[in-house]
């Protein structure tokens, strides 16, 4: 069973980094209760840059639980609350090798769609305090995902997350991670992932450019 552990939302807050003042969204904080899941994100919530962040293709972003060990490890003095990765909605149960580009999922009264992986930015850099850190998350291959939101509605921690249809085109999350770091050969797998209609447009214009690059 998928499992949603905790929602988490953060508004826009300044802090220092390297002598300037930033704005960032990514500080994310448990929230209790039905909390409302609009079209561009949750009640509660915000981000700062919304040319990277947030938007129709990234209303909410999804974290696996099951990583939280992994980077106990890589980070052993470092105190991981769930929300820590800037993640709307830690999960448990699913995945990215097991999530498709375009799957549906209803958790409470919404229903929402796999759009994306994760990029880090180098605000994870300061959440962390590490400079290193969107190296190392990238290399991880541990990204989540983003959901687009389908219908709007409630959730809440301690639902489950039904997945309503799983998408025919076969590209996992992690397929798309795997191209983007130039892991993947699979130059059919790019040529697809150039044409599926439920990864956003940028995505599919980047892959594009990559397989004339190798052709």
């Amino acid at each position: 069973m998928i499992k949603l552990l905790s929602v988490n939302v953060g508004l826009p807050r300044e802090v220092s980094w390297k002598g300037k003042t930033v704005l960032t969204g990514i500080f994310k904080e448990p929230v209790q209760g039905r909390v409302k899941l609009r079209s561009l994100n949750l009640e509660g919530d915000g981000q700062a840059d919304l040319t990277v962040h947030g938007g129709v293709d990234k209303a909410v972003y999804a974290y696996p639980v099951e990583h939280y060990g992994f980077w106990q490890q890589e980070l052993p003095d470092t105190d991981l609350p769930w929300g820590v990765f800037g993640e709307n909605l830690t999960i448990e149960g699913v995945l990215e090798e097991e999530v498709r580009i375009g799957d549906r999922f209803r958790i409470g009264t919404a229903e929402v769609m796999v759009t994306q992986p994760r990029m880090p930015c180098y605000k994870l850099g300061i959440k962390f305090g590490r400079e290193d850190m969107v190296k190392r998350f990238l290399a991880s291959q541990r990204s989540g995902f983003y959901f687009s939101v389908l219908q709007e509605g409630e959730l809440e921690a301690g639902d489950g997350l039904e997945r309503i249809s799983q998408d025919e085109s076969q590209i996992t999350v992690t397929d798309i991670v795997r191209l983007y770091t130039r892991e993947s050969k699979d130059l059919d797998l790019l040529h697809r992932a150039t044409e599926h209609q439920a990864l956003p447009e940028s995505w599919r214009e980047y892959f594009k450019q990559q397989l004339e690059k190798r052709s």
